[in-house]
């Protein structure tokens, strides 16, 4: 691997630090709106779990609920934005993506207006919230916009750059975040996040795993099971699913001659879909996406529910030996 594409960026405790990127979002918030007074917030009567009620709390003038009125929320982000303003708009990832796509597609994607959509609840960690609420299709509505970039955070410490970076970016983001609580895996003092740009978060020769969102400290995990085995799995952050790093996704396939993609969303359309495209175009190799097949989530513990859907460390270590057995 080149320099650019690995580096000493872990972090991981024993026992792992535990923290909401919801909770990191709203405090890079509060940090934002004291350094760019461009800064507006909208919600829709969840700033409590989005944690966008801190921002509301220390700026009050420049905090906006919309109540439960979602398509309402992203035109009025959008009206802002071609103001001059830089809005954040939140909400469950199911209202912020499901509800408001034409709102999403017409008047922000389509004028590349600056939006910066940051949608708290995905996935089925969402837990007992249950299938309505657990979005697995989010990935796959925001991806397939023209001009929109699609962010999936690792953990807090990613996500607080993430947030900072999407401020300055200038054009409509999505950014993925979670209900519960996760691992934070990255050193804050040497992971850099760049939009677009993906990170080798541990190295090897015999497969590739690319995953984002929790799935990475899960795949690490794996990775770890796997290497008592004498397996090598590299593994990458792939935390921009819009603009993928092809570069890196190519170098991956070319240096381990197998990639598993892992993702807390539906198979289908999602980040494993989004490399599998680079790799079918450029560099074609045995492949597996490991997700959510084609069924709405249930309710449940965020443990239980990475059981029943088979995304923990140890369903990923054995999608790995089954990709293993094919030849490059």
């Amino acid at each position: 691997m080149s320099a650019a594409g690995r580096g000493p960026v872990l972090k991981m405790a024993d026992p792992p630090v535990l923290e909401a990127l919801r909770s990191a979002y709203g405090e890079t918030l509060v940090a934002l709106g004291r350094e760019n007074p461009d800064i507006v917030v909208l919600d829709c009567d969840l700033s409590s779990s989005t944690q966008t009620a801190l921002f509301g709390k220390a700026f009050p003038d420049r905090f906006f609920n919309m109540g439960i009125a979602e398509q309402n929320m992203m035109g009025v982000a959008a009206g802002l934005a071609a103001s001059g303003k830089i809005p954040f708009a939140s909400s469950f990832a199911m209202f912020a993506t499901g509800r408001p796509w034409e709102q999403i597609r017409q008047s922000v994607a389509l004028g590349r207006q600056n939006v910066k959509i940051v949608a708290t609840h995905a996935g089925v960690t969402t837990g007992e919230d249950g299938a309505s609420h657990q979005c697995l299709e989010d990935i796959a509505l925001m991806r397939i916009l023209p001009h929109m970039t699609v962010i999936v955070p690792a953990d807090s410490v990613e996500t607080r750059q993430v947030i900072r970076k999407v401020a300055e970016h200038r054009g409509p983001c999505y950014v993925r975040l979670t209900r519960s609580k996760f691992p934070n895996v990255l050193d804050p003092d040497a992971y850099r996040f760049e939009i677009g740009r993906s990170r080798v978060v541990r190295d090897g020769k015999d497969l590739t795993i690319i995953a984002c969102g929790l799935m990475v400290a899960h795949s690490l995990r794996a990775a770890a099971q796997l290497a008592r085995e004498g397996i090598e799995a590299r593994v990458v952050n792939l935390s921009t699913v819009k603009p993928i790093d092809r570069e890196l996704v190519m170098q991956c396939a070319d240096e381990t001659g197998r990639i598993l993609t892992v993702e807390e969303h539906f198979v289908a359309c999602g980040m494993g879909s989004a490399v599998a495209e680079v790799v079918v175009e450029a560099r074609p190799v045995p492949m597996r996406i490991h997700g959510v097949r084609d069924r709405f989530g249930i309710s449940g513990t965020s443990e239980e529910l990475l059981r029943h859907f088979a995304l923990t460390p140890e369903h990923i270590a054995q999608e790995a030996r089954q990709l293993l057995k094919r030849r490059p």
